[in-house]
């Protein structure tokens, strides 16, 4: 029973860190291009 919960806690963790991941770097992509678009104009 603990193990299986442990496994579950694991992976939710897992995703988190992957979500949180993917959202930072497609933000901080985004803000690169924003910032490029005011330089250029």
């Amino acid at each position: 029973m603990l193990s299986s919960i442990l496994t579950w806690v694991g992976a939710l963790l897992g995703v988190g860190v992957l979500l949180a991941m993917a959202c930072g770097a497609f933000v901080l992509d985004f803000d690169d291009s924003r910032r490029a678009e005011k330089s250029a104009s």
